[in-house]
């Protein structure tokens, strides 16, 4: 009964990640047609705002797809990642502080600038503790899991240890 449980909760996670994954498909393809159509603006708009706009909307668009990226994980792996979630969260931070830049000059000799600059530094301390911890995550990844023997560390000791066998059994045929 407890193996049929499993399977039934299983799959009904699938079928939730697989209408989670169709959904950032459409939000994707819905984002990008916007940009689309921001970039036909640009006569109206002019250069400057319409390319902020039309790289808010990209930007977005990796979002969208940096989690799609972690659902397929999750369903890959069947364990959730870290990783593809702080990404989001860099990308998230780099798109606000473009949209706050467009807007800055518009604030200039009101109290909205000096808000504006606070926040922009604070997600520019964002971004940084962001990019360490992915840093950290990616060092702790390549490192062995303690006490299996496996990751690059373990990869180098056995190939030494068959090169020193090697050499044992050359030495035992020559003499």
């Amino acid at each position: 009964m407890r193996e049929w449980t499993e399977d039934a909760i299983e799959k009904a996670e699938n079928v939730v990640y697989l209408v989670v994954a169709a959904v950032l498909v459409v939000v994707a393809a819905v984002v990008l047609g916007a940009a689309a159509v921001k970039i036909v603006e640009l006569p109206d708009l002019g250069v400057i705002t319409m390319a902020a706009e039309v790289l808010d909307l990209l930007l977005l668009v990796f979002i969208v797809v940096e989690l799609l990226y972690a659902v397929r994980t999750t369903l890959a792996e069947r364990e959730l990642l870290a990783e593809p979630f702080l990404l989001v969260g860099i990308i998230a931070s780099i798109k606000e502080i473009v949209v706050l830049s467009v807007k800055a000059p518009d604030y200039v000799g009101t109290d909205k600038l000096e808000d504006t600059l606070w926040l922009m530094g604070l997600l520019t301390i964002t971004i940084g503790v962001l990019a360490v911890a992915t840093l950290l995550m990616r060092r702790k990844e390549r490192e062995p899991s303690e006490g299996d023997g496996s990751g690059p560390d373990a990869a180098h000791a056995k190939e030494a240890d068959h090169a020193k066998e090697a050499d044992h059994a050359k030495e035992a045929e020559a003499s």
